[in-house]
């Protein structure tokens, strides 16, 4: 089976899996996206999920969260990998999208990654799931799957990105990473399979005997 054509097969079997796809950071607009997936790095989003009412209650808008002392911002996600990063980071992006962006998300890559804290893969989020614009951010679960389905060799996140771009259309990057997210969990998780054990990794590549040595982003 030709790359291409594992390609078409992914997208039909997880099609079948999940045709919905609820993002996985509960949020209520763009501010609050934006602030829960930064929060996200090295923690689950379970765990972010379960700290991030209070915080929202306390600061649910730029404003808001501007006004809020670091110290309280902490208090809210201590329970977080990098908390106290993460609480610099969170009060100083509120203050800048005061003053750069009129207290709005801004629209745009190079705008969003300036923000304290906000990397290409939050970017990305927030530009696919917040505003509509195609993207496709590469998690470890992503990057971890491409390799496993030979869609890419995975000496990057970014080299990564750019092979999944080329081999799926761009109208389905937005919903399509949030189902290699899902299936990731699921059913190809970092542990449980190598290459050999999952469904789509046997439907794929039946003959395979070796397990796959993956490259972590």
């Amino acid at each position: 089976m030709r790359q291409q054509e594992r390609a078409a097969l992914i997208m039909q079997r997880l099609e079948e899996h999940y045709p919905n796809t609820p993002v996985p950071l509960d949020h209520s607009d763009a501010f609050t996206l934006l602030i829960a997936v930064l929060l996200s790095a090295q923690c689950t989003d379970k765990k972010v999920n379960e700290v991030t009412p209070a915080l929202f209650a306390a600061g649910p808008t730029p404003q808001a969260m501007a006004a809020l002392p670091e110290a309280t911002i902490l208090g809210h996600i201590r329970q977080l990998g990098l908390a106290k990063t993460k609480a610099r980071n969170v009060k100083r992006l509120a203050e800048l999208l005061l003053e750069r962006h009129g207290g709005a998300v801004p629209q745009s890559f190079g705008a969003l990654e300036a923000l304290p804290g906000v990397g290409h893969k939050t970017a990305s989020v927030v530009m696919a799931q917040a505003f509509g614009v195609p993207a496709f951010p590469v998690d470890t679960h992503i990057h971890r799957l491409a390799q496993r389905w030979g869609l890419s060799s995975g000496l990057s996140v970014a080299r990564t990105e750019t092979d999944l771009k080329r081999l799926f259309p761009k109208e389905a990057w937005n919903k399509l990473h949030l189902q290699i997210i899902f299936y990731g969990r699921e059913f190809c998780t970092a542990r449980g399979c190598d290459g050999r054990v999952c469904p789509l990794c046997r439907e794929l590549y039946p003959n395979r005997r070796k397990p796959v040595i993956w490259n972590k982003a």
